[in-house]
């Protein structure tokens, strides 16, 4: 059976350094099908660039199964496309009608510097995740697993903020570029279990600190952020940090 053949326009970002202004190219009747991923895509574009002798689009991936979160691309004014609940690697092309222009953009944001076209700097977050320092609580070995009794709600919470793949999807889509929504995340995973708990004061006094610091916008709570969020992260980790640093701030 003949393979279904879909053409798109591609309104691409091209920026060459942090430095230099960056402006939209379009590419036109780029060839694809509606079972080929968006990223798949973007190859193929590339592979068309590269014959012709042009610089082909630079942009971040690696695991490519939703995992990673380095597929940061912002399409037709979402994070990560229109795809709810999906990383860019997981948008395949039948979201988009055929003849359609689709554009593509970096993530923006003041902490997040373009590094060339639609590739971002995004070592805020890790600065932020080693300002939260470790554990030194002693976890101990397998068979200890069943010694520390954790209630199944808060376990399960845990697990829920700890699915945050860091990929800076909330603050694209934040109107103030608030990291709110992953600090809130990666201080939840640890401060709801008691492994966690014993340096939950410094950890989140230390993180908001960092997190400020970097440059993020403040939280209004407008839920753009949780709303498009590739994982879903509950919107309550937010006030449940607020709660923590206020409590925290209290104890100095």
């Amino acid at each position: 059976m003949e393979e279904n053949i879909m053409k798109v326009n591609l309104k691409v970002w091209r920026q060459a350094n942090p430095r230099e202004k960056g402006g939209f190219v379009t590419y036109n009747d780029v060839e694809t099908t509606p079972d080929t991923s968006f990223l798949e895509t973007l190859d193929i574009l590339n592979e068309t660039l590269i014959e012709k002798g042009e610089e082909p689009i630079v942009f971040d991936h690696d695991c490519r199964e939703g995992i990673c979160g380095m597929c940061s691309l912002y399409i037709n004014g979402h994070p990560h496309g229109p795809a709810t609940g999906a990383t860019t690697c997981q948008l395949y092309m039948r979201r988009f009608q055929n003849g359609e222009t689709i554009t593509v953009e970096p993530w923006r944001s003041a902490a997040f510097p373009v590094i060339k076209d639609l590739m971002v700097d995004r070592n805020a977050f890790d600065k932020i995740q080693q300002a939260g320092g470790y554990v030194s609580f002693n976890c101990g070995g397998a068979q200890d697993a069943n010694d520390l009794p954790i209630s199944k709600v808060n376990a399960d919470e845990a697990m829920d903020s700890a699915s945050c793949i860091g990929c800076g999807a909330c603050v694209a889509a934040c109107k103030n570029g608030s990291a709110m929504l992953f600090v809130s995340a990666k201080i939840s995973q640890l401060a709801l279990l008691p492994q966690g708990a014993v340096e939950k004061d410094r950890r989140v006094r230390a993180m908001v600190a960092k997190m400020d610091e970097l440059g993020f916008g403040n939280c209004t709570n407008t839920g753009a952020c949780s709303a498009e969020c590739p994982k879903n992260i509950k919107l309550a980790n937010i006030g449940r940090m607020n709660r923590q640093f206020i409590a925290a701030k209290c104890k100095e």
